[in-house]
């Protein structure tokens, strides 16, 4: 399926996890891939590697989404590389865990400044090149815990709680210009981040999921190309969980 054929796609922690999952996913449907990452070259490679295996073109990008200046500056080098923008995922994110009488100050700046800046500069200079083309789609990662909270997360939750209202206001914002955005909100999804969890609360966490398993990050990678292409052509400033039941 080439529904992607010659569009182009940046997707912000492009180098593992989900948002590898959403290179290849746009790759396999036929789009050029831009991956941004942060640091890990490496990794950013392989994605890029698999990217390229799937049949498609990547660029690698690398710069601090939370930098306005750097995230201006990657989507001016990209439309001039490629001519175009037609999709951006916000995935890029961090999470540092802890109780709120134990989190320091840098620890929440820090989350709000990737988790809630990072997807507000990018969508800002993404809009620019969509406006023109007069077509685009933004697709912002959230969090089941934005929704459902969780202890230990305060300061995260509140980022990815913060994503619910950016994508809303930008929808409508944005629509005139036919631009959609929409957000996704995934439960706990089997990547990096979830496989050192102790076995004991792992247990725990399954208990709370009706599909008594861990998502995959296939699964949310494929519920984003769809908000992405023209079968959501008529969506714009919905939350789509994907969270096998654990918050309805």
């Amino acid at each position: 399926m080439n529904d992607f054929d010659g569009q182009v796609a940046l997707v912000t922690g492009g180098s593992r996890g989900i948002g590898r999952a959403c290179c290849l996913a746009f790759a396999r449907r036929g789009a050029k891939v831009a991956i941004n990452y942060a640091g890990n070259e490496a990794a950013a490679s392989e994605t890029a590697r698999l990217v390229a295996e799937a049949g498609a073109e990547a660029k690698l990008l690398r710069f601090d989404v939370a930098d306005p200046a750097a995230a201006a500056g990657a989507v001016d080098e990209l439309v001039k590389a490629w001519g175009r923008l037609d999709v951006l995922v916000n995935n890029a994110g961090v999470a540092i865990d802890g109780l709120l009488l134990r989190l320091r100050e840098d620890d929440l700046r820090r989350q709000l400044a990737v988790n809630v800046e990072g997807a507000f500069w990018l969508a800002k200079a993404a809009a620019r090149p969509m406006m023109k083309q007069r077509k685009g789609a933004i697709v912002n990662l959230s969090s089941v815990v934005g929704e459902m909270g969780n202890a230990g997360q305060s300061a995260y939750a509140a980022t990815k709680a913060a994503l619910f209202g950016l994508t809303k206001s930008l929808a409508r914002e944005l629509a005139s210009r036919n631009i959609r955005v929409n957000a996704v909100a995934p439960g706990f999804i089997d990547t990096d981040m979830t496989s050192g969890i102790p076995e004991a609360q792992r247990q725990k966490m399954l208990e709370m999921i009706p599909a008594g398993r861990l998502g995959s990050a296939d699964e949310v990678a494929r519920v984003v190309s769809f908000l992405a292409s023209e079968d959501a052509a008529y969506v714009t400033g919905e939350i789509l969980r994907v969270n096998g039941g654990m918050y309805m």
